[in-house]
């Protein structure tokens, strides 16, 4: 009962920081990727996987490489471009509207727009608010592509959109607004029968946005004023990262907190194995080789020398002579008799093959009788004593 007693005040203080523990599992990831294979709030998963559905007769593809590699090629193509900042070079802006004129078709949806691409379609921007400063603050609204009727749609996230201020309404078609009626969304007409779209309100085509009540529609009618009959549609992947910008890897590392401690400890840490290993060091002890034993070479010495002189019996016998002094100095075995039981032993002391020895002690034994040995013999009796000193 006393056990119960104290277990009853543990769980009450534990329900709170249970409670606590859920609510945070449950807190909303605002990292805005705008990437097409995040499933977070702010990706751009659903939009893309859409596009198969919206397009069903155009091949889908992803480019990583810079807009001077676009071809037209004989179907027109749809070029699509969804990114928090869209900041193009000069090559760049040259290589989009040479695209466009070739009678395709670009759509790009950004927050922050390049002064340079402003610049060239004449419009000038301003922008709403920050991040998170107004939970409903993504509100915008759309012209139907056939009545011309105004829908609207809204969702409870981060805006992180801008509108347009000033534009020239000869070259430019506002086609949707945003809460306040300024224009976020303006196509451009080009007389090879190409368009430019620009979006400034790059999270409606998130996830978030999207499976927000019917907003899917929102997408399919963006997407709509874009032509049904594009033969390949080309999602962007080159413009998530700022080429505009000069990239130096110092700045880099200096920019991210993580990067900047790893750099400093491991400049801090050459320091300390320079401090340390600086010190003063015994020089390294030449190696010396071993004395050879001279007592091999010296035999195939005076075996070549006999070889040349022909005198095969004579060195025969020295290379018996040879063998014997072996075993008896490396082996302790008397070396009397060469029969059988001096065979067995040899073998026994030395571990090699008992049938090649006893090969090997009966061409001795039979060589005091023979008056002539030819080339063949003694090099074939050469080899098998060679064998032996290896092996043994």
């Amino acid at each position: 009962m006393k056990t119960r007693s104290w277990l009853i005040p543990i769980l009450i203080l534990l329900l709170p920081l249970a409670s606590c523990r859920f609510n945070r599992s449950k807190e909303l990831n605002r990292r805005i990727t705008l990437w097409r294979k995040d499933k977070i709030p702010y990706g751009d998963q659903i939009a893309y996987d859409g596009l198969p559905y919206l397009f069903p007769s155009a091949t889908i593809s992803v480019n990583r490489k810079a807009p001077s590699y676009l071809q037209s090629g004989d179907g027109k193509k749809a070029y699509i471009v969804i990114v928090p900042e869209m900041n193009p070079t000069p090559s760049d802006i040259n290589a989009i509207l040479n695209f466009v004129g070739e009678g395709n078709h670009v759509f790009i949806s950004a927050q922050r727009f390049g002064d340079s691409l402003l610049h060239t379609l004449s419009l000038r921007t301003g922008y709403i608010n920050s991040l998170g400063f107004v939970p409903d603050s993504l509100q915008l609204s759309i012209y139907h592509p056939v009545t011309g009727d105004s829908l609207s749609f809204a969702y409870p996230g981060d805006a992180f959109d801008s509108r347009i201020n000033t534009l020239d309404s000869q070259y430019t078609t506002i086609l949707g607004r945003d809460q306040s009626g300024k224009p976020n969304l303006v196509r451009f007409n080009y007389k090879g029968g190409g368009s430019l779209y620009l979006h400034f309100a790059p999270l409606a085509f998130s996830n978030f946005f999207l499976l927000h009540r019917d907003n899917m529609s929102y997408y399919d009618l963006t997407m709509s004023y874009l032509p049904q009959t594009v033969q390949e549609v080309i999602w962007d992947e080159y413009f998530r990262y700022n080429h505009a910008k000069d990239f130096s890897a110092w700045q880099y590392i200096l920019n991210n907190r993580a990067l900047t401690w790893a750099f400093w400890l491991l400049l801090l840490l050459f320091a300390l194995i320079y401090i340390f290993d600086s010190k003063r060091k015994q020089r390294l002890i030449p190696l010396i080789e071993p004395l050879r034993n001279t007592s091999l070479d010296f035999v195939r010495t005076i075996g070549r020398l006999y070889f040349q002189r022909r005198d095969n019996h004579n060195l025969a016998t020295k290379m018996v002579t040879h063998f014997q002094d072996q075993v008896r100095t490396r082996y302790n075995l008397p070396v009397t008799v060469l029969d059988e039981d001096f065979v067995g032993r040899l073998s026994y002391k030395t571990g090699y093959q008992r049938e090649s020895l006893s090969r090997l002690i009966g061409y001795m034994r039979e060589l005091p009788g023979r008056a002539y040995v030819p080339d063949e013999e003694l090099l074939d009796f050469h080899r098998q004593l060679e064998a032996f000193y290896k092996l043994a």
